[in-house]
């Protein structure tokens, strides 16, 4: 570990910085107890759990929510943006057997580390996200869905988002969120900096690749749940997929929520998280 601060706003929080095989990864990090790992979607950083964080302490539970590779505060490398890789970075933490929590692009990380390593995955949570690998939904986004395809072209989408970050990424916000983002010009500034969008890219480039790892792995064994907001994306291609990749699948739907859950409806939530956790 290469350093460590208070989290403003935030007491008995801390940032934390690990070396873990070349790439530095930010890490935020509170409370006692098992740990749950909260995994971001994006184009989100830590921050996205930033409501839910406190209640998960409070209830005795360690909680870690780090910033994935390339993103927030992260170092960013040139390649290694599968979700295995992903995963790994993280694994480097060493949390030992730890519950995941993931949304969006942290889900398909969450999944990818549940299938590589199911013995130090005790319970898995998969919010707001297919599966790659599983479903026509999938499918058809590698092969042609503008929200898939267009990052997937790494240099074209740099080009165009290109000093125009602000209103690309408002428009994925407002999408995501009615009522905006909180902490929207931090997330901003670090998306802005050099390489920052090009790194969020390149998680969506490598989906086909993952899809035919994850296609290539056992069903898990741990129990799974679904979680998708009231207010947010159908929950049928998640929950689909899940059931293929399980054998243990429950689901639920996050009351009044869009697609940040943790903003949408964080008290819910965290109940729900700690009944199945439990």
């Amino acid at each position: 570990m290469v350093g460590v601060t208070p989290v403003a706003g935030m007491p008995g929080f801390e940032h934390r910085h690990t070396d873990v095989d070349g790439v530095r990864v930010h890490h935020v990090v509170g409370g006692s107890g098992p740990v749950v790992v909260l995994l971001h979607g994006w184009p989100l950083t830590w921050r996205e759990w930033k409501p839910v964080m406190p209640l998960l302490a409070a209830a005795g539970r360690t909680v870690v929510a780090p910033d994935l590779r390339g993103l927030g505060d992260t170092g960013r490398p040139v390649s290694g943006y599968t979700k295995r890789e992903v995963a790994e970075d993280l694994r480097g933490l060493g949390l030992g057997e730890v519950d995941l929590v993931g949304s969006d692009i942290g889900a398909m990380v969450a999944h990818a580390w549940a299938a590589a390593h199911p013995a130090e995955v005790r319970r898995l949570v998969l919010a707001v996200s297919v599966r790659p690998g599983y479903g026509r939904a999938v499918a058809a986004a590698v092969q042609g869905w503008w929200h898939f395809g267009f990052p997937a072209l790494l240099d074209l989408a740099e080009l165009l988002t290109w000093g125009k970050e602000a209103a690309y990424l408002g428009g994925v916000w407002s999408r995501m969120s009615p009522e905006g983002v909180p902490d929207a010009e931090e997330t901003l500034a670090e998306y802005s900096s050099p390489g920052g969008m090009r790194a969020g890219f390149q998680h969506y480039a490598t989906l086909a690749h993952d899809a035919e790892v994850i296609r290539a792995a056992p069903p898990l064994a741990m129990p799974v749940l679904v979680l998708n907001g009231e207010r947010g994306l159908p929950q049928g291609p998640l929950l689909a997929g899940a059931r293929q990749a399980a054998h243990d699948v429950q689901a639920d739907i996050v009351p009044t929520a869009a697609h940040l859950l943790a903003h949408g409806n964080p008290e819910w939530l965290a109940a729900r998280l700690l009944e199945f956790l439990a």
